[in-house]
């Protein structure tokens, strides 16, 4: 059991040694809630949820309904789900590789703090499915330790990404934004040294 406090917010979970951070929330998703701002109604998906730490604290802002939390683990979506009916009601959780099994495509916020591999397939997979799940305004929030991979991946898929080195970590932040028929046109026309000026990292 953890009991924990983050931004004011105080949380029991349930947790199983063999899932993520078993024993105290990481400084990682901890630097990754930091840098969300929810607001009431936002549509939210825990990308890999674990015992549940990342939805269920986004929940108290956006309310339960709004919420989806997916994890291939079962043991993880079972801790999850014990720890939202401690802590509220009504919000999604269930059994999925990555996006397999997510329906809804206009989320307002993707949270994943991924696991690590060395081919990189796992985030690959969340970055570019992510984008397609997201409304237009929407944001995709990960953290690690890696910086460039991360960098420039979420770039060539967003357009931008904003970088925010925390606790030893990592937070990338895309938003997911509608280009108009003319400016990608002038983008276009643009020489590649005026394009980085006028369209750098967002």
């Amino acid at each position: 059991m953890i009991a924990c406090t983050i931004n004011g917010i105080s949380l029991s979970l349930h947790t199983e040694k063999t899932l993520f951070s078993p024993n105290g929330i990481d400084k990682g998703t901890l630097a990754m809630l930091s840098n969300a701002d929810f607001q009431s109604g936002q549509k939210i998906l825990d990308l890999g949820c674990g015992y549940g730490v990342v939805g269920i604290y986004a929940a108290q802002f956006t309310g339960a309904e709004n919420v989806t939390m997916v994890d291939i683990d079962p043991v993880a979506v079972t801790c999850a789900k014990r720890n939202a009916i401690n802590n509220l009601q009504n919000v999604h959780i269930f059994q999925s590789d990555g996006f397999a099994h997510v329906m809804e495509r206009n989320f307002d916020w993707i949270l994943s703090n991924p696991p690590y591999h060395a081919d990189f397939s796992v985030p690959k997979a969340f970055i570019e499915e992510g984008y397609r799940h997201l409304k237009y305004g929407g944001c995709m929030i990960m953290v690690t330790k890696r910086y460039q991979w991360y960098k420039n991946k979420l770039k060539s898929v967003f357009g931008g990404v904003k970088v925010i080195e925390e606790n030893g970590y990592f937070v990338f932040i895309s938003q997911k934004r509608a280009v108009r028929k003319t400016e990608s046109k002038n983008r276009q026309k643009l020489s590649k040294k005026l394009r980085r000026k006028y369209f750098a990292d967002c």
